[in-house]
């Protein structure tokens, strides 16, 4: 039976990298292929892919298959877009595959899982200085996957979602837009980023005076003051006082990429300050910022008064 040689070398290898190691690793340590092989043959060890070998059996972990891809990929590689931002910490925004971004001339075999693609813009630039694992700085991970694979609503959610976290800041990510240039919804982007540095109503209130002033809608009341059921007070972000004493009120929700104790919180809420003549309808920021035509429409199908988009009537229930 072939010995593996040099132990000091090869053991912090493979706690450093959870079990997994290249080929190429293995022989500049002094492992030569017939002892891999030996090691294949006593099922101790798996090769994965043609360059990556497993020291462990069974199901590999979500930090083993990451591994296995960036090692596969080799040395001018690294984790990108959602992959990179779980390392980084954000939550919640996992996909069942791993993404790998490698420099522009690599050429290897593609992988079960893996989702490997190529960028011209300049790989040091790119590439986290923290330890470990190659991967993405968070900022252009973050916007290049909101970029080019998201859809426009999960695009916006995740870039605030990184903000929400406290992962990096609304000002980084603007700057990073722009060192991403030409990078798509780069002008959405900072449109979003500014709702969230300023604080989602904030912002919302400058966006609903957009609105009237684009649909001729009456201006509401903003933050009235109400009692709720509980004799509590509240501030309302919008009402309309409309015809037959009845009160639309338009709460808008406090965020892109919600939390589900504070979408609970704001339920709770519009439940209690509805009354038989005060009716309370909710929208999110986003709506707002980027499907204002949406919210108009449902708002004057309630009975605010003003101009519907051409070709749009009013969605009523039956």
């Amino acid at each position: 039976m072939w010995e593996l040689p040099k132990p000091e070398e090869l053991r912090p290898l493979l706690k450093r990298q959870a079990g997994m190691v290249a080929r190429r690793q293995l022989l500049s340590i002094g492992v030569a292929w017939p002892q891999v092989q030996a090691q294949l043959d006593a099922a101790r060890w798996v090769a994965r892919t043609p360059r990556v070998i497993s020291t462990t059996t069974g199901e590999l972990t979500v930090e083993q298959r990451e591994w296995l891809a960036v090692l596969h990929a080799g040395p001018r590689s690294m984790l990108a877009n959602l992959s990179a931002a779980r390392r980084h910490g954000l939550e919640r925004w996992e996909r069942p595959y791993v993404s790998v971004l490698v420099d522009d001339e690599l050429s290897f075999e593609p992988v079960d899982g893996v989702d490997f693609f190529r960028s011209r813009r300049p790989f040091e630039l790119l590439l986290s200085p923290r330890p470990g694992i190659a991967r993405c700085r968070l900022e252009p991970a973050v916007l290049l996957w909101a970029a080019y694979e998201a859809t426009n609503r999960a695009a916006h959610g995740v870039v605030a979602a990184s903000v929400q976290q406290q992962l990096t800041t609304a000002a980084r990510l603007i700057e990073w837009v722009d060192l991403l240039h030409p990078l798509r919804r780069a002008k959405p982007f900072k449109r979003t980023l500014s709702f969230v540095d300023a604080g989602a109503h904030s912002g919302a209130e400058l966006e609903i005076e957009r609105m009237c002033r684009r649909f001729a809608m009456p201006r509401p009341d903003r933050q009235r003051r109400r009692r709720d059921s509980h004799g509590r007070p509240r501030w309302t972000d919008a009402e309309w006082d409309l015809p037959g004493g009845f009160t639309l009120v338009l709460e808008v929700e406090g965020g892109f990429h919600m939390e589900v104790l504070e979408a609970s919180a704001d339920a709770r809420r519009s439940r209690r300050i509805t009354t038989r003549s005060r009716a309370v309808v909710r929208c999110t920021a986003y709506e707002l910022a980027h499907e204002m035509d949406e919210v108009a429409v449902d708002l004057i199908g309630l009975g605010v008064p003003g101009r519907l988009p051409p070709g749009r009537v009013p969605e009523t229930g039956s």
